[in-house]
């Protein structure tokens, strides 16, 4: 059996992955506790960490059997083919979540578009393309693992 990622419609995440597994397929799908700020108020939410992605795991012959259920809208593709997350990829996800060892990162003489290696945590000797800076967040593109990751930054001084 391989994981498989379903694009879903947006917000749609936990219904997805509650209907799935309801149908014995198994399923993951990450969330993160962000605080949001309001006028009045701050409040934590769980938000999923790939936003409109569940991933699934299954046997290719019953991959059509998804669609019944409400907010599945694709597969995604890489190569032509259905894309496959290898079990090693989808277990560094989940260490990292688990154990919270994602951490504030200092970003010093970065710019949008440049490539650079990640050197400490779950994604360590991973490619990353530089997508935004922020100034409390950087999104990373993973191509080799085909997502996009936002870390932590601090401002720099």
């Amino acid at each position: 059996m391989s994981w498989y990622v379903l694009y879903t419609k947006p917000r749609m995440e936990k219904r997805v992955a509650k209907g799935l597994q309801q149908m014995g397929v198994e399923v993951y799908c990450s969330f993160i506790t962000e605080i949001k700020q309001w006028s009045d108020r701050k409040k934590k939410i769980k938000t999923p960490l790939f936003k409109s992605y569940v991933f699934i795991k299954m046997e290719e012959k019953n991959r059509n059997g998804v669609f019944e259920v409400p907010g599945v809208i694709r597969y995604l593709f890489w190569l032509g083919k259905p894309a496959i997350v290898r079990d090693k990829e989808i277990k560094v996800i989940r260490e990292w979540l688990e154990e919270d060892k994602v951490d504030d990162a200092k970003v010093e003489h970065l710019n949008e578009g440049d490539k650079i290696t990640i050197k400490n945590g779950a994604f360590k000797q991973q490619e990353a393309i530089i997508r935004d800076i922020g100034k409390r967040k950087m999104r990373l593109v993973l191509p080799h693992l085909g997502f996009t990751v936002e870390v932590k930054t601090k401002e720099v001084v």
